[in-house]
């Protein structure tokens, strides 16, 4: 799947955020970033992921860290998303698929006996100087803290 990895540079990117915000990778400069890819706001391993990581903020941010979350939603699902689980972190609406398509998380994958195209399931940790330290394939939604910190 996703052909990243570490050591790699980071995609630089530029995307609107759940509040109409330009966001970009530049915008972390000097700052440990944790991406994590999920498929649909408010369906329900989304949600368990997204929770997670907002019951673990202030660990994460302890240990220097910022978020971004990333779907392909528009900037309104993301907002209310974003709204209804009380998320202290930004949500990138990527219609246009370029910072899933950067990151190459985007491709085929098989549901309920279907085969589709989609977003994969991934978190990519990324340190001060923008350079992948760790990717996240095997995301387990109800501990994502735990496999990001261990």
């Amino acid at each position: 799947m996703t052909k990243l990895k570490v050591g790699d540079k980071a995609p630089n990117f530029s995307a609107k955020d759940d509040q109409g915000n330009t966001v970009t990778l530049s915008d972390y400069k000097g700052k440990k970033l944790i991406v994590f890819f999920y498929p649909k706001a408010n369906t329900p391993t989304c949600t368990t992921e997204a929770c997670n990581l907002r019951d673990h903020y202030k660990d994460l941010k302890d240990k220097g860290y910022e978020i971004l979350g990333v779907s392909a939603d528009n900037q309104k699902k993301q907002a209310n998303f974003k709204a209804k689980y009380d998320f202290p972190y930004p949500l990138l609406a990527d219609e246009e698929k370029e910072v899933i398509k950067a990151f190459d998380v985007w491709g085929e994958k098989k549901f309920m006996g279907r085969t589709f195209d989609g977003i994969h399931r991934v978190t990519f940790v990324i340190d001060e100087n923008g350079v992948i330290e760790k990717v996240i394939d095997k995301v387990k939604a109800k501990i994502h803290t735990e496999q990001i910190l261990a």
